[in-house]
């Protein structure tokens, strides 16, 4: 039996966090001082089936940045001795949100997470 389908999606935001810790960390103080990564939306296209005891390697790739808003590309890869075969497609869109009172209002992509993001082109 495969893995269900709803997993693939918690991955991505496992990947997108553990990016955060490695190449951006002060945006995690900043996220306890009022900054959001609102996820607007999320997708996930399945091309083969993954199996328990698969070996996965995750990859994620920035797709755009357009004003306050970031897309990641996610590509979902079984590992074998026999190399690597692409096993889905995964696609999310954040935007940079600031928490001020009782509002959420739209603010510009940290310069430290832009520049971060841009190595992953």
């Amino acid at each position: 039996m495969g893995f269900h389908y709803a997993n693939y999606v918690r991955w991505q935001g496992r990947c997108r966090e553990m990016f955060l810790k490695d190449h951006a960390p002060d945006i995690i103080d900043e996220l306890s001082q009022g900054l959001a990564l609102v996820t607007v939306s999320v997708s996930c296209e399945y091309l083969s089936e993954l199996f328990a005891f698969d070996h996965l390697l995750i990859k994620m790739i920035l797709g755009e940045v357009k004003q306050n808003r970031i897309t990641m590309l996610f590509e979902y890869w079984r590992v074998t001795d026999q190399g690597e075969e692409l096993i889905a497609k995964g696609k999310q869109e954040a935007a940079c949100m600031r928490r001020e009172q009782d509002k959420t209002i739209p603010t510009p992509i940290p310069a430290t997470l832009k520049k971060a993001l841009t190595n992953f082109r």
